[in-house]
């Protein structure tokens, strides 16, 4: 049974910092690029950073360049997104998503809010 699990989401300050952890199993791992979107109400869907099935070549969205990091840790079959200086626009639900040839993997997503 495949399975994605989000988790490190909360409330937040406006310039603080928070790391999503998304934890694999039911498939192999090493084998899948992984992704970080996010979806917030009255928005389109955004892909925030996706990342090699070996850790190279991040790519990010304009809007979270040299804040977010995502990374991966194929032994631990985990993939993290790393947030800083956040700001209320990226208040959303972040879902992580593997992905090879013809299949894709969600997770069930977790709440980001930025708030003062």
């Amino acid at each position: 049974q495949v399975q994605l699990v989000e988790s490190g989401g909360g409330l937040v300050q406006p310039g603080g910092s928070l790391r999503l952890s998304c934890t694999a199993s039911g498939f192999t791992f090493r084998n899948y690029i992984m992704a970080w979107h996010r979806q917030a109400p009255g928005k389109e869907h955004e892909r925030v950073a996706v990342i090699t099935n070996t850790g190279g070549t991040p790519d990010y969205a304009d809007s979270v360049k040299g804040r977010f990091t995502i990374s991966r840790d194929n032994a631990k079959n985990t993939v993290y997104l790393q947030m800083n200086s956040l700001k209320i626009e990226d208040t959303a639900v972040y879902y992580c998503k593997a992905v090879r040839l013809l299949s894709e993997y969600w997770g069930q997503g977790t709440q980001v809010t930025v708030s003062s």
